[in-house]
């Protein structure tokens, strides 16, 4: 992906989920979200679900540059939007699990040569 892509994105998500994290916060105060005693309170439901799905759509830019086949970015995708938190965490312990005896961990961070 180019910079101005990543820029592009990153920036939508910032200013989308801003907008509606002001609009939630104008229609009811966070302190009054009750989602997890009654019936959920639905901007601060919706607000949070936003929210973990730019994460998963963040995690994912990542995995993208990782990934070279296109059948494995499109089934980590499906992974991580149906599974979330789960499927991010299983695809760190894959690329960790990859690394030689003598690798520092920072090195899944990068795209192994083809």
């Amino acid at each position: 992906m180019s910079k101005t892509v990543l820029q592009i994105l990153f920036g939508f998500i910032l200013v989308s989920l801003f907008c509606y994290t002001t609009f939630a916060s104008l229609q009811q105060s966070v302190l009054d979200w009750q989602g997890l005693i009654r019936q959920p309170d639905n901007w601060w439901t919706i607000a949070t679900l936003i929210d973990a799905y730019y994460g998963f759509l963040t995690f994912y830019v990542w995995v993208f540059y990782k990934e070279i086949r296109w059948l494995s970015r499109i089934v980590w995708f499906v992974a991580i939007m149906l599974l979330g938190n789960m499927a991010m965490a299983a695809y760190v312990l894959i690329q960790l699990s990859r690394l030689g005896r003598d690798e520092p961990a920072a090195t899944i961070l990068l795209r192994r040569p083809a």
